[in-house]
């Protein structure tokens, strides 16, 4: 509809064409659809790559963002097994001065 390519909304229905069989149509697809113009195929085409750019953009997002948390993970982690070797190490020690005494 925000392409004023309402026409085609019946056969796009009636095919079952929802959002992810919609990223995988090509010209031969869209004719197929009965989609005989190339002007609306071309117009079809173009917001198709621009909503695929858009959600690769967004899947490399969210891959950055958890690789993030994975990196903050382990940091942590690895600070608390830091912290958990000085706690022994300093029992260690505490019980070494008091066995000398």
């Amino acid at each position: 509809m925000s392409l004023n390519l309402e026409q085609y909304i019946s056969e796009f229905s009636a095919q079952n064409i929802n959002g992810e069989h919609l990223l995988q149509l090509d010209g031969s697809k869209l004719k197929a659809l009965g989609i005989t113009s190339s002007q609306d195929r071309a117009i079809i085409k173009k917001k198709l790559k621009e909503m695929k750019a858009s959600l690769e953009k967004a899947r490399k997002a969210q891959e950055k963002m958890e690789k993030q948390r994975e990196k903050l993970r382990k940091k942590e982690q690895e600070q608390l097994q830091r912290r958990s070797k000085k706690t022994d190490k300093c029992s260690s020690d505490a019980t070494e001065g008091t066995n000398e005494q």
